[in-house]
């Protein structure tokens, strides 16, 4: 993953080969500068953890399809492309339930196969495309803390429970990417998780005086406490893995805008254009996918409507509005101009095509003429706001631009191929 990073690609190299002089901007124009280029993006997704994919499995075959079709398609639902499992940690349930003695003795492993349901669903995400799987272990099995407890605090790894100063991730990391390379295995090692990206920023920055950087792929961060909203100090690509809403008065709505509540979709799609504009985001996981019948939480994506078929939140689709277009090896790109209220974000992905996404965050639409530079055929757009989900809507072309209407409190994604 660094190695993509620091070296030129085919893509770069043909964007600098498509390059022309940049327009001049009038009000409410942008300039797309493909020749500019900023970070890869690796993707979106979520987690079927603790349970939800084996509720998953065992539901009817039809709402199977629907739910994973939403998901998972690129045609008609959102097309999401990581998938995070849970590495469990409870004696009922870890691999290693009990010590083998000593570190140098053979452990006794025990494995179901199933993984609660997690085997299934891997299955059915890759059929669908998706290559990346983020896993992660909660905790260490409890003998291999010093408390002997799983769920507590002790001295080993245990996810948000590091000090300030990384100290235990930084004498482990080493060892474990030297295991990782004995083993030959093809793994990208991550660190670290925190609750909040502010407190990421101060494990990173430790990391950093650390060395850790040589032996990382990704920086990793939840946002509960703090919002990806600058960038970290890292050459390493950042995501955020895990975005949810907390607050118990926010359930599971289809709602886009009202108040501008946790669980709303237009606040879930400036979070995002936030993250990839000004944190440089490479990836964002909201916490789960699909859940059945648990409207008093807003905290999945897709549930079980009042017509028995699987029906996608707000927050749904304000992630659609990026993941159904913005691919896996895309890398987003520098953007000229500006408009009142809409934060623009510009991508070109692996195939050439050119996807630009416009959040407009105030109370009234806004025209925006989009100017690019490289040579297209077809432009095609969509909006979604109150009133529409991922539909598409005109998009004008003339002399080598795109003119598009941005709704008040709306986004439109426009890909040029």
């Amino acid at each position: 993953m660094r190695g993509k990073m620091r070296t030129m690609s085919p893509l770069r190299r043909l964007l600098l080969a498509l390059a022309i002089p940049k327009a001049v901007l009038s009000a409410g124009s942008i300039e797309v500068d493909t020749s500019s280029i900023l970070q890869e993006i690796h993707g979106f997704g979520f987690s079927q953890a603790f349970g939800r994919a084996s509720e998953f499995e065992a539901a009817s075959a039809d709402l199977q399809k629907q739910a994973l079709d939403l998901l998972f398609s690129t045609e008609t639902g959102a097309g999401f492309s990581i998938i995070r499992n849970n590495i469990p940690s409870s004696v009922d349930s870890t691999i290693e339930p009990g010590s083998p003695g000593s570190p140098p003795d053979t452990p006794n492993y025990t494995w179901s196969g199933d993984d609660a349901g997690q085997v299934w669903f891997t299955k059915q995400a890759v059929l669908y495309g998706v290559s990346t799987i983020y896993a992660n272990a909660w905790s260490a099995p409890g003998f291999m803390k010093t408390n002997g407890d799983e769920a507590a605090p002790g001295t080993s790894y245990s996810q948000m429970q590091i000090s300030s100063d990384a100290a235990e991730a930084i004498s482990l990391i080493p060892t474990l990417y030297q295991t990782v390379q004995d083993a030959d295995l093809a793994l990208n090692i991550t660190c670290c998780d925190a609750i909040g990206w502010d407190g990421q920023e101060t494990y990173t920055t430790a990391l950093n005086a650390a060395g850790m950087d040589e032996y990382l792929n990704v920086i990793t961060s939840h946002m509960y406490t703090s919002d990806a909203t600058s960038a970290i100090d890292t050459g390493l690509p950042t995501w955020i893995t895990e975005a949810g809403v907390e607050t118990g008065d926010a359930p599971f709505t289809t709602t886009w805008h009202d108040s501008g509540a946790p669980n709303e979709g237009m606040l879930w799609a400036s979070k995002l254009a936030t993250g990839f504009i000004d944190a440089n985001l490479s990836a964002y996981l909201f916490w789960e996918g699909f859940e059945i019948e648990e409207t008093q939480s807003a905290s999945h994506l897709v549930d079980v409507g009042s017509s028995g078929g699987a029906e996608g939140s707000g927050i749904f689709y304000a992630f659609s509005m990026w993941s159904r277009f913005i691919r896996p090896g895309a890398h987003r790109v520098e953007t000229n101009g500006s408009v009142d209220d809409v934060a623009t974000a510009a991508f070109v992905n692996a195939d050439g095509s050119v996807v630009v996404v416009l959040t407009n965050g105030g109370d009234v639409a806004q025209t925006v003429q989009i100017g690019v530079s490289v040579q297209f055929t077809a432009a095609d757009a969509w909006v979604t706001d109150n009133d529409h989900q991922i539909a598409e809507t005109n998009a004008t072309v003339s002399s080598g631009s795109v003119g598009v209407d941005v709704p008040a409190r709306g986004v439109v994604t426009v890909k040029l191929t």
